[in-house]
């Protein structure tokens, strides 16, 4: 007898990270229903180290990209990149933060961490507070799917956390993980089909 499936298969089957949006406003409503979906994650000790910065004024859009385009800025300075290399990267990036109908900063606070000894452990014990900001980032994706929105993740909060905090006035606690951008998809924006690939690359059965 085959397996009977629930629809959260189909959800997660259907979430892609898809780059473009329509104009069309996103319900606020819908936006912190989202962010309460998400906190219903996996923990660590049953803490909530989730912490979520929901951009909703034009002030506030501009000082996330203007934070992060300087960070970036100097970094792709450092590598000695071209005059016209860095400024396409720059307006691109900044493009993506100022059209983008819905802006998330997800960060984590670890404060209920535990305090081990050494530093093997204190290791260990970080990753389990980071795997659950992954697995809250998870719920949200999918729960925007599920309100037929697209979106996708951006890491380069993690490369300029303190220029975050500064330019949107966070908790000095929370520390900038992801930029997670949402909207509705672009009309006729179809996503390319996904690669075939054998789940033996990934999977090892003991």
């Amino acid at each position: 007898m085959s397996p009977e499936y629930h629809p959260v298969a189909d959800v997660i089957e259907q979430r892609r990270s898809v780059r473009q949006f329509a104009s069309d406003p996103v319900d606020p409503a819908i936006v912190r229903e989202l962010i309460a979906l998400a906190c219903l994650a996996p923990a660590p000790h049953h803490s909530r180290p989730w912490r979520w910065a929901y951009i909703t004024s034009d002030e506030g859009r501009l000082a996330l990209a203007d934070a992060m385009g300087e960070s970036w800025l100097s970094d792709l300075a450092a590598e000695k990149r071209s005059v016209i290399e860095v400024d396409r990267l720059i307006a691109k990036s900044r493009s993506q933060i100022t059209d983008a109908p819905v802006l998330i900063v997800a960060c984590l606070e670890i404060d209920e961490a535990k305090e081990w000894p050494d530093e093997t452990r204190r290791a260990a014990e970080r990753d389990m507070f980071v795997q659950s900001l992954g697995a809250a980032l998870q719920n949200l994706l999918l729960a925007a799917v599920e309100r037929d929105l697209v979106g996708y993740l951006k890491g380069a909060p993690l490369f300029c956390g303190p220029a975050i905090i500064e330019a949107l006035d966070l908790p000095p606690a929370w520390a900038p993980a992801f930029l997670v951008l949402l909207g509705y998809p672009a009309p006729g924006f179809e996503p390319p089909a996904r690669g075939a690939w054998d789940l033996g690359e990934v999977l090892i059965e003991r």
